[in-house]
């Protein structure tokens, strides 16, 4: 496929393309658009010209990309989508954001850290009327009604965008009491002849820890005589001397600085980075975007490195 540098597809007709290879015919993107079959072929005809390829097999029943027709689909999909971001970003910084947003997070993250953001977010923009959920289970924030939520980790739905805001790792730690009393492990394998605080959270396996040393991922099978599906319940625990626990980085940064905790097995850790999860482009709601961006700028003196 060639193209001269000085020639470039209109974004017009990339959308027609596009209509075309969605209702699988020129009649029925027409119809779609509100234009003639004579335009529409008009139009396939200049992108074609414009490209210098074709981009369809016609017959009289259907039509099929080619080779290159598949690539400028591809490409064309993320460069309107990417333009339609451009100009919704450009109309709704006008606007002053306002609405309600439903926003969930995980209970201690949620609580601990999500709260008082969203609390100086609703200072600053006085007319969002904001609603914070905490869950210690998967959420489906399309079918229970949630602009956004807050989450831990890199597991991300598939099916919805998501932006980073903050670096964070999960660290293996016990207190001084109980190192000890137990011992310090010095392999992953010794673990298991420990007491390990078992947390059960939302869809995480209960008793796997999987950590990372030097970019290689190892399991080990966890247990003890305590386990919660509370993290502050299982931190106090670990405090007190029962056991050793998977926890975050940003949680326990504090204590280690106090020697309240010990980090153990420190080449281990699990990353633990901190997302906006959403259904929808930010550049189409106003009230979204200024929201994950006000997150992200809060969040971003706390990010922890993964090293």
């Amino acid at each position: 496929m060639n193209t001269s540098r000085d020639q470039f597809p209109l974004p017009e007709d990339l959308k027609v393309f596009l209509t075309v290879v969605r209702k699988n015919g020129f009649a029925s993107a027409a119809q779609a658009l509100g234009y003639s079959p004579a335009y529409i072929s008009k139009r396939i005809s200049v992108l074609e010209a414009t490209l210098a390829t074709r981009l369809l097999h016609r017959t009289t029943r259907r039509i099929a990309l080619t080779d290159d027709g598949e690539r400028v689909r591809v490409w064309a999909e993320k460069l309107l989508g990417d333009f339609e971001e451009f100009v919704g970003e450009i109309a709704q910084a006008r606007h002053q954001p306002s609405g309600a947003l439903h926003i969930c997070s995980s209970f201690g993250f949620g609580r601990n850290h999500v709260a008082p953001a969203i609390g100086k977010l609703s200072q600053a923009y006085p007319r969002l009327d904001i609603r914070l959920d905490v869950f210690d289970r998967v959420v489906d924030i399309v079918g229970e009604g949630f602009d956004l939520e807050i989450r831990v980790g890199d597991d991300l739905p598939d099916q919805h965008l998501g932006r980073k805001l903050a670096s964070n790792r999960r660290i293996l730690c016990a207190s001084p009491e109980y190192l000890q009393r137990r011992g310090i492990p010095h392999l992953l394998e010794e673990l298991d002849a420990h007491d390990c605080l078992v947390l059960k959270e939302r869809n995480n396996a209960f008793g796997l820890w999987t950590l990372t040393r030097d970019g290689e991922e190892a399991t080990v099978r966890v247990g003890g005589p305590l386990s919660s599906n509370s993290g502050e319940i299982v931190l106090e625990w670990a405090l007190s001397g029962g056991g050793i626990l998977l926890r975050s980085m940003w949680d326990v940064k504090p204590l280690l600085e106090q020697g309240r905790l010990v980090q153990v097995l420190p080449d281990y850790s699990q990353s633990a980075n901190v997302w906006a999860v959403y259904p929808t482009r930010l550049s189409q709601s106003a009230k979204l975007r200024v929201c994950v961006e006000f997150l992200e700028e809060c969040f971003r003196d706390l990010s922890i490195g993964q090293t």
